[in-house]
């Protein structure tokens, strides 16, 4: 198992990533996460509380809208470090659509990253695998925050 940053410390990763052409068998105690068109295609057949989905940068969060309530994460993937559509895609989970579940970060996401990421509403990272997790919980504390009214 690969480890992670969830809500700010490091834990052992309980969920496995699926892709689109790869037959799930869950483990004891784990869960999975599907591609988007795959959730959408065999989620009445599926086990809600051990369901994930993974969502591309392309990828239109309608089809997850009646079912927010009930995921328990939804993860974003982030193809290079440089597309910034994942973090739109945060925004209107949390934000608009009032997503409370897990909201992870996956792909090449960087340390640099987190403290942003964190603002758009994740809170749990799963980092490129060339960045340690252990020396990137630092990255919660770079920068201080206020808002513009209170400066």
């Amino acid at each position: 198992m690969s480890r992670l940053i969830c809500r700010g410390e490091l834990i052992e990763d309980r969920w496995r990533w699926v892709d689109a052409d790869e037959a799930p068998a869950p483990a004891a105690g784990e869960g999975l996460i599907l591609p988007l068109a795959r959730w959408c295609a065999q989620r009445p057949g599926l086990d809600a509380a051990r369901t994930g989905v993974w969502l591309g940068p392309d990828d239109d969060v309608a089809p997850l809208l009646p079912w927010l309530a009930t995921l328990p994460l939804i993860a974003i993937r982030f193809p290079v470090f440089t597309d910034g559509r994942g973090y739109s895609l945060a925004r209107l989970l949390r934000g608009r659509h009032g997503y409370a579940g897990e909201l992870r970060a996956v792909g090449d996401v960087l340390r640099d990253q987190l403290y942003f990421l964190q603002r758009c509403g994740f809170d749990s990272f799963a980092l490129r695998a060339d960045q340690p997790p252990e020396e990137a919980l630092a990255a919660f504390h770079d920068y201080s925050w206020a808002p513009l009214s209170a400066r």
